[in-house]
């Protein structure tokens, strides 16, 4: 599932063709326009507010995460900016078009992939391709997004023939049959297993290297991990955390802890010693993981210690994930056309 490289249309095409203020795949980085840009974005439901005010930025060719809890406003703030809903208030503008009146024009160079999609179940994989091919200007060839997302030997099979993993792929070759510049990727890999999830990670990845910007939303903390650029953690309705993963929330400022099991009868020094958990083993916290590490490594050596499942850890992405989460929000955000998430 490794995407062809030479082939990239958008530069052929004019900015008049792309929407106001596009520039071409040649601009330099500096003088390109935001993929995306969101100014103090609301949106209220019976007067409740679900989306209370968010700025974004997300440049081109990035792979950017927006991350939160059921009733966050997640679902909502996609769904404006891809033309789904209207805003109550804000500034917002997607390829250099507003998605709200201008969405017709924006469609023809995004691609969308909901948590399900609707597709007629008798037809082929081929077909379905085909019959979405002919809505947009300037398609990439069948087969080719066909290899693409895997689907090769399921070419001529009928959607209903397809497991729910296939299935997921084919929704990902229908995102991408536009060659669009802009995708929208919600929860792309439900239902894939270990290794479908990874081959598809590797084409977003071969994507974005060819200047396609991705928006992704997704429960799994590794996926976005593994994939974003930037992430987002939206709660609330507000955004409560932006960064890199490995930065989200100072997590690689966060106090190391570390973990180990100790022989009976060893007494390690003082700043090492505390209560065995009930699986017997001990986790301390230290403020300078290396000096304090290297501490206790050089007592184990001199005294000749196995320290049995010796681990040192920060904060994973998920662990932050969920402190700038808990208690934000429970409640099921109004359903949309991607379904809540």
């Amino acid at each position: 599932m490794r995407l062809r490289l030479g082939r990239e249309q958008h530069d052929r095409k004019s900015s008049a063709e792309l929407g106001p203020g596009h520039q071409t795949a040649n601009a330099t980085e500096s003088d390109r326009l935001p993929a995306i840009e969101v100014r103090g974005l609301e949106k209220s439901y019976g007067g409740v507010p679900a989306v209370a005010g968010i700025d974004l930025t997300i440049r081109p060719g990035e792979i950017f995460a927006l991350l939160g809890p059921n009733g966050a406003g997640k679902t909502t703030t996609v769904e404006i900016l891809e033309g789904y809903r209207t805003r109550d208030r804000g500034e917002v503008t997607v390829l250099g078009y507003d998605p709200g009146p201008d969405r017709t024009q924006m469609k023809a160079h995004i691609g969308i992939v909901l948590q399900s999609t609707a597709v007629e179940q008798y037809l082929t994989v081929a077909e379905t391709l085909t019959m979405y091919a002919e809505m947009f200007p300037h398609p990439r060839p069948v087969d080719e997004v066909i290899g693409l997302v895997g689907l090769t030997d399921k070419r001529d099979a009928r959607v209903i023939q397809l497991s729910g993993g296939l299935q997921r792929r084919l929704d990902m070759a229908i995102a991408l049959i536009g060659d669009p510049q802009l995708l929208f990727l919600d929860e792309p890999t439900t239902g894939f297993d270990p290794s479908a999830r990874h081959e598809a990670w590797d084409v977003i990845k071969d994507l974005a290297a060819l200047g396609k910007t991705v928006f992704l939303t997704t429960h799994y903390m590794d996926e976005a991990q593994y994939l974003a650029d930037r992430v987002a953690v939206i709660a609330g309705g507000r955004i409560v955390a932006e960064g890199p993963p490995s930065t989200l929330g100072h997590r690689e400022r966060s106090t190391a802890r570390v973990r180990f099991r100790l022989p009976a009868g060893s007494t390690p020094p003082s700043d090492f010693r505390a209560p065995p958990g009930s699986d017997g083993f001990v986790e301390i916290a230290v403020d300078e993981a290396v000096s304090d590490v290297h501490r206790l490594l050089h007592w184990a050596v001199e005294e000749g210690v196995e320290l049995e499942g010796f681990e040192v850890k920060r904060p994973s992405l998920e662990d932050v994930y969920l402190s700038l989460t808990d208690n934000r929000s429970d409640a099921d955000e109004p359903g949309g056309a991607g379904g809540s998430s």
